[in-house]
């Protein structure tokens, strides 16, 4: 079994009900097992236009190796009703494969970590509230990122659970 993390992000429709329900796709999968899930956070659009976002992260453990997952999640998106018109677009429901293990993946269809892991604080507050821990493949420590984010406001909302 494989350790991963997910980010999830949604600004359209009940963001919060999908968030949940993605949470429950996500640990439904062949060979897939929920191991924990961050809060919920609110947070300003980055880079993109519309409602604020509802973002959060879980903690996997998983038998599928990062490509088929990837697969996995994009088809999750899509039984979401996601579409791409454009980049960064409003979507429905955002999902990132942010950590897979220790591994570093470069390839045209997935990066990992995940390129803009350490510059988002949407990212960076939920995953360090799993594991406070944690170090980033090749970066380091996770929280040595925090101060660079500090200026981007999020809100931590009520448990999801």
């Amino acid at each position: 079994m494989t350790i991963c993390f997910i980010g999830l992000g949604a600004n359209l429709g009940d963001s919060r009900a999908t968030l949940q329900a993605a949470i429950e796709s996500l640990a439904q999968l062949q060979g897939t097992q929920l191991v924990a899930c961050s809060s919920f956070f609110c947070s300003a659009p980055i880079q993109a236009e519309g409602d604020d976002f509802c973002n959060a992260v879980v903690q996997l453990e998983t038998t599928l190796e990062a490509h088929p997952l990837l697969a996995a999640m994009q088809q999750i998106e899509h039984d979401f009703g996601r579409q791409r018109p454009y980049p960064n677009a409003p979507r429905t429901l955002d999902l990132d494969l942010l950590l897979y293990g220790r591994e570093q993946i470069d390839s045209p269809s997935l990066q990992v970590p995940h390129p803009r892991l350490t510059g988002r604080a949407f990212v960076l507050h939920p995953l360090l509230q799993l594991c406070p821990t944690l170090d980033i493949p090749g970066l380091g420590p996770a929280h040595a990122f925090l101060p660079a984010v500090s200026a981007q406001v999020i809100r931590e909302m009520d448990s999801p659970h």
